[in-house]
C-alpha cells in the first residue's frame, strides 16, 4: 500500500490533469505521522535524484521543523549529497515565520550565514499568495528536459492554520494542484487539533488520503499501568489506512499495520485481512433499500406480462414467420370479439363510403342539402 503511494507521487500527472495530492492525518493517539511524511519525503527525493521520478526537483515548505534537519534526514537515509543538493528547495517558514526576528539583527546575521545555501527564510506566511508565487519561484530555479515540472511538500499544515484561515491553505493548495508545473503534492496534518471541516476540505481536494490509528483503543477509568502500556504500543505501532481516488471516480479501501524499528518505519500487512464495508460510506435515504422475507415471496409469485401461464396445456409460441396450419386454432382467439363482426359486415359491402363527421361548433347545412346523403365512390 505504501509503495503504491509512492509510485504515484513518483509518476506524477497526466498532461491536462490535476497533480495527485496525498493527506496524512494523524493525532495524539497516534503520533508517527511526522515519520510517515518523511519516509514519503525521502523515497521520493531519492527517485528524483536518480532521475525516476517525472519530477526535475522538490520544493519543501517547512513549518514545523529547522531546514538542517532534514538535511541531516538525507544524510541519515544514505542520499548522496551533491545530487540532493540540485533537485532539493527549502522554502523556510519555521526559522522567523512573522519577520520579528529582522528586529535582532546579530540573530538575523547568523540565520543567513547557516542557512545561505540550503534554503529561503520566508518572513510572512500570512501572505497565501506571496508564498504561493516563493514555491513557483523555487521550482523555476530546477533544470531538466522538456517541460520541467517539481513537486511540493508541507510538513505541517496544522501550523500554516494558526495563521491563515482555512479557506485560504485550502485556495493556495488547489492551486498549486491545479497548476501544469506541479508534478505532486503531499502534506500533513494533526487532525485532532482541528474542527473536522478542516480535514475533510483537505481530505476532499486529495487523491489519497492516509490515515493514522491506533493499535490500542483507550478507554475511561483504565489504570495507570494500562495507560503506559497504550502509550508504549501507540508510540510504536499504528493502523494505517489508505483511501484512493481513481480516475474513474471509484474509491479504493486499503489498511496495512505499521511498526516503528529504530527511527525507521516498516509496513506490514494486516494480521487478518478482512474485506470490510463501511457503513459511513453508504448513502443515507428515507427508505429502506433491501426486502424483507415476505416481499421476496410476495415478488416470486408475481406473473409478469411476458410470461406464459399455459394453464396446464403443452406452451406453442407463435414466432410469426410462418402461419397457423389448417384447422389449428390460436386458442386467444376463439371468441371472436364485436370488433371482428363489424370488420366483417364492411368487407362484404360492394362499395365503400365516406362519412362526413361536422364538429358540434360548426354551421348547420342549408336546407337544400341533405346532410344524410354518402357519396358513392
Amino acid at each position: 500500500m505504501a509503495e503504491t503511494i509512492c509510485r504515484s507521487l513518483r509518476d506524477g500527472s497526466l498532461e491536462g490533469e490535476q497533480a495527485p495530492a496525498l493527506t496524512i492525518k494523524d493525532s495524539l493517539q497516534s503520533p508517527l505521522g511526522s515519520h510517515v511524511f518523511d519516509h514519503f519525503l525521502s523515497t521520493l527525493v531519492s527517485h528524483i535524484s536518480a532521475g525516476r521520478s517525472q519530477a526535475s526537483g522538490l520544493v519543501l515548505v517547512a513549518f514545523n521543523r529547522s531546514p538542517s534537519f532534514y538535511l541531516d534526514l538525507f544524510k541519515r537515509k544514505g542520499l548522496d549529497a551533491s545530487p540532493v543538493d540540485k533537485s532539493f528547495r527549502i522554502l523556510d517558514c519555521f526559522s522567523d515565520p512573522l519577520g520579528w526576528k529582522d528586529r535582532l539583527v546579530d540573530s538575523a546575521s547568523a540565520e543567513k550565514s547557516i542557512l545561505k545555501d540550503s534554503a529561503t527564510v520566508f518572513k510572512n506566511v500570512r501572505d497565501v499568495n506571496k508564498l504561493s508565487s516563493s514555491i513557483l519561484d523555487l521550482g523555476n530555479g530546477f533544470i531538466g528536459e522538456g517541460k520541467v515540472r517539481f513537486a511540493v511538500a508541507i510538513d505541517l499544515v496544522s501550523n500554516m492554520l494558526r495563521h491563515v484561515s482555512l479557506p485560504s491553505v485550502a485556495g493556495l493548495l488547489n492551486n498549486l494542484r491545479s497548476n501544469d508545473r506541479i508534478s505532486c503534492i503531499f502534506w500533513l496534518i494533526h487532525s485532532d487539533l482541528h474542527e473536522p471541516r478542516a480535514s475533510a476540505a483537505l481530505e476532499y481536494i486529495s487523491t489519497m488520503v492516509a490515515s493514522l490509528e491506533p493499535m490500542m483503543q483507550s478507554s475511561d477509568g483504565q489504570k495507570t499501568s494500562g495507560s503506559l502500556l497504550w502509550l508504549e504500543e501507540n508510540s510504536r505501532k499504528a493502523k494505517f489506512h489508505v483511501r484512493l481516488k481513481r480516475r474513474n471516480g471509484r474509491v479504493k479501501l486499503l489498511y496495512e499495520e505499521l511498526h516503528m524499528e529504530q527511527a525507521e518505519i516498516r509496513f506490514e500487512a494486516a494480521s487478518s485481512v478482512k474485506t470490510i464495508v463501511d457503513q459511513n460510506l453508504l448513502p443515507r435515504v428515507q427508505f429502506n433499500l433491501q426486502l424483507s422475507d415476505k416481499e421476496r415471496a410476495d415478488r416470486s409469485n408475481v406473473v409478469l406480462p411476458f410470461e406464459h401461464q399455459g394453464n396446464g396445456e403443452a406452451i406453442q409460441i407463435y414466432d410469426g414467420r410462418r402461419s397457423l396450419s389448417e384447422g389449428q386454432k390460436d386458442p386467444h382467439l376463439m371468441q371472436p370479439s364485436a370488433f371482428s363482426h363489424k370488420m366483417d359486415a364492411q368487407s362484404n359491402n360492394d362499395k365503400g363510403e365516406i362519412h362526413y363527421i361536422r364538429d358540434s361548433d360548426d354551421e348547420r347545412p342549408d336546407s337544400d342539402e341533405d346532410p344524410d346523403d354518402d357519396l358513392d365512390i
